[in-house]
């Protein structure tokens, strides 16, 4: 069970998740599709307006979509770092 601590970065459409454990590989997710089978990617593209998923280390990266609010994705990846990493 990880923790996720937001972070902004300097695109407003793109949000920094740092982990208190190292990811066992590359989690590069350029779609809702490319999701399926990781339980992480499913849940955080689930919240909606979520463009890509990339993480590396001890961070993911968020990228949502132009309309998208932060809040609802922001809650969905620490409830799913929570479960699935």
């Amino acid at each position: 069970m990880a923790t996720a601590s937001p972070s902004p970065t300097p695109n407003p459409n793109a949000m920094k998740f740092t982990l208190d454990i190292k990811l066992a590989a590359t989690m590069n997710v350029p779609s809702a599709d490319d999701a399926v089978g990781n339980p992480f990617a499913e849940a955080v593209f689930a919240a909606g307006g979520v463009a890509a998923i990339f993480g590396v280390n001890d961070f993911v990266t968020i990228t949502r979509t132009v309309e998208a609010a932060w809040e609802p994705i922001t809650a969905a990846v620490q409830q799913a770092a929570s479960l699935y990493l």
